[in-house]
């Protein structure tokens, strides 16, 4: 039983890592609600597709979790043995799932600046009108206008 419940959670952390990539960008941050927030506007020179790096902390709680039910399989040297795989798998899931997609943006704003933003969850093409949402000198998300 053991082993059926082991290798159902690994199968499910492969199927729901496809998950992870998609990103709403109609989401907003608590901490923006009642803020007031600025924008300025301009059109996206060029785009290159990157993606963002897990700061470790998704392969640190992977190989925890994957050891932890790694443990749970075999006797022995076999027990070793799955421990072992288990956090390491746990480690490369965890590690996949907090990548993130992105694009960095290379934009012309309306006032002639030049500006580069990276920004997760967009799909924005060169030449695309753009909304850049500011919170201070932080910008909080890109939007296509």
């Amino acid at each position: 039983m053991k082993k059926v419940v082991f290798f159902v959670l690994i199968f499910s952390m492969f199927i729901f890592s496809g998950c992870t990539k998609l990103y709403n960008s109609n989401e907003v941050s608590l901490s923006d609600v009642d803020t007031v927030l600025s924008y300025e506007s301009g059109v996206v020179e060029d785009v290159k597709n990157v993606i963002i790096k897990d700061d470790g902390s998704g392969a640190v709680i992977g190989a925890y979790t994957g050891t932890v039910f790694g443990s749970m399989i075999g006797k022995g040297n076999g027990n070793i043995l799955s421990t072992l795989l288990g956090g390491l798998t746990g480690a490369f899931v965890g590690y996949e799932l907090d990548k993130a997609n992105a694009q960095e943006l290379f934009i012309k704003l309306d006032n002639g600046k030049r500006i580069v933003v990276i920004s997760k969850g967009v799909n924005i093409h060169k030449g695309d009108r753009v909304r850049l949402i500011k919170k201070g000198s932080k910008i909080v998300r890109v939007e296509k206008m």
